[in-house]
């Protein structure tokens, strides 16, 4: 694999003066107005060169109380606005991200350590999803059904649901904020972001793009609002609130099922996008070149920190050798450095414990009997003293290694043989997640199978595509410990929203369902 010195190309700086970004900032806003917040202070420092970018004070407590009293408000207000008036100001929300998206695209880069071009990608999916939110403000449709009782109607409706709160992952710093927060908008409810702790910076930037539009279409203050805090102070009283009736997070297993547990005991709506094992299974009948493109930017894209990156690829016996060969040359031209230089097609991991988990994934791998094929060192020199570089590794294992049931968030793709259609299927099926699944085959038989009822058992199933890179159009999210959740696109804004069945007499006689007869 070749390197690449990590000298930025752009002066940051700059960048940070465009977005509002100050040397201390407060970490917790109520969509126009910054609240000085007296938190710990935590520093964000850059994966690409170690440095600081800047420091936040962290909501406390009562900032949190603060927000939540004023969201709880806002949507009073915010419930009775027409939804095409709603979605207007989300059009208009896309507009000013439209405007910063270079900016904000490099700070997601140098704050998240992805690179540039994926950096841009994701404020893209931010613009993408305010455009199909703007549609959707005009299509809240409900259903209507024949009532079985005469001069009666009867359909359904949906209406506000109330304050969303959503808790994102370092990894996509931006874009699951507005895949929810757009979409709650719209269906008129309020939102309050927690962002990880490790790229607030990016948060804060987001709330000060979005400000003047807030402010020119007087937008009830609390409406969007941001509480940047460690957990002790936006943390289990943030699960627990049952005035906030949805939390939606993303995050690992772990962290899901601790949502999922504390949400529920009051009965409260949780939207659980969690860990991946994702897999492509490449057939005889692949086109291997097509696969082969795929699988390395599902690999080694934004260094394997996806829930969508591809962790396990499952080859046909009679290719495995080829193509495990043609892969380890393309691994030769991966260009590793600064994330914000053009060239670079993999930047750092998050920081030093990703490069930890790494190494000791890596370490886990040969204990179970399975080789290193390439790949697997740390960077170190000019350039990479954040000691957050690794070279992509590709591992020959068995599926049923405890390593590889694991998912580890880091570049390292695991290989596995198959030699019929049925065991493939079962491979990829045999992992605890169910996140994002491929095949690339030019049978339609086994592409068919694949996507049969005993075929992928995950939420996204593609063919003769990789497992990153879904759209926003589509509904995203998996089953099993990927958590069940749906955000994005298709019909997930149900879940901001809540259900009502409405039946109406305009008749003279009372009848009752099921012909029951209750005379007085």
């Amino acid at each position: 694999m070749s390197t690449l010195t990590a000298t930025p190309v752009s002066d940051i700086s700059e960048v940070l003066q465009r977005l509002g970004i100050e040397q201390v900032n407060s970490g917790a806003c109520t969509g126009t107005q910054w609240l000085n917040t007296t938190g710990e202070t935590i520093d964000s420092f850059s994966p690409a060169d170690g440095q600081l970018i800047g420091s936040i004070k962290q909501a406390t407590a009562a900032d949190y109380e603060t927000i939540i009293a004023l969201s709880q408000q806002a949507f009073n207000e915010w419930r009775l606005v027409p939804a095409p008036k709603r979605g207007e100001v989300v059009r208009q929300i896309g507009n000013a991200l439209r405007e910063a998206k270079d900016d904000l695209g490099k700070l997601v880069s140098y704050e998240m350590g992805k690179i540039y071009q994926e950096g841009l990608g994701e404020v893209q999916e931010m613009i993408d999803i305010c455009d199909f939110a703007v549609g959707l403000s005009r299509q809240l449709n409900g259903f209507t059904m024949h009532s079985e009782r005469p001069r009666h109607r009867m359909y359904e409706q949906y209406h506000p649901l109330g304050i969303v709160g959503v808790i994102s992952a370092f990894n996509f710093p931006v874009a699951v904020w507005s895949w929810n927060a757009m979409l709650a908008m719209v269906c008129g409810d309020t939102v309050v972001w927690k962002p990880s702790s490790k790229v607030m910076l990016c948060a804060i930037a987001v709330h000060k793009i979005i400000a003047g539009v807030l402010r020119e279409n007087n937008v009830p203050e609390g409406t969007v609002c941001l509480v940047a805090g460690n957990s002790k102070n936006v943390g289990d009283n943030f699960l627990a609130d049952k005035r906030v009736p949805l939390i939606s997070a993303t995050g690992s297993t772990n962290v899901g099922k601790r949502v999922g547990r504390i949400v529920g005991e009051r009965l409260g709506r949780s939207l659980l996008e969690l860990g991946g094992n994702n897999a492509i299974i490449i057939t005889p009948d692949a086109d291997q070149e097509m696969a082969l493109r795929a699988v390395v930017f599902g690999a080694v894209g934004t260094c394997g920190q996806r829930c969508t990156s591809t962790r396990r690829l499952i080859i046909h016996e009679s290719i495995y050798e080829a193509f495990k060969q043609k892969l380890v040359n393309a691994y030769k031209h991966v260009k590793i450095g600064n994330p914000l230089n053009p060239a670079t097609l993999v930047g750092p991991l998050i920081d030093k414990n990703a490069v930890n988990d790494f190494t000791n994934a890596i370490a886990e791998v040969k204990k179970e009997g399975g080789s290193i094929v390439c790949g697997g060192e740390l960077l170190s020199g000019p350039g990479y003293e954040s000691g957050c570089y690794v070279t992509p590794c590709i591992a020959e294992v068995e599926n049923h290694y405890k390593i590889v049931q694991h998912e580890t968030f880091a570049p390292i793709l695991y290989l596995i043989k198959y030699s019929t259609i049925e065991q493939a299927i079962h491979l990829q099926n045999d992992v605890p997640q169910g996140l994002s699944s491929a095949i690339f085959s030019n049978s339609m038989r086994e592409t068919e199978r694949f996507l049969a009822a005993d075929g992928s058992d995950c939420g996204i199933a593609n063919v003769n595509i990789g497992t990153s890179g879904a759209e926003i159009g589509g509904a995203f999210g998996g089953e099993k410990e990927t958590g069940g959740g749906r955000e994005s696109g298709s019909d997930s804004w149900k879940i901001y929203m809540r259900r009502q069945t409405n039946t109406i007499n305009y008749g003279t006689d009372l009848p009752l369902a099921q012909g029951i007869k209750f005379e007085i």
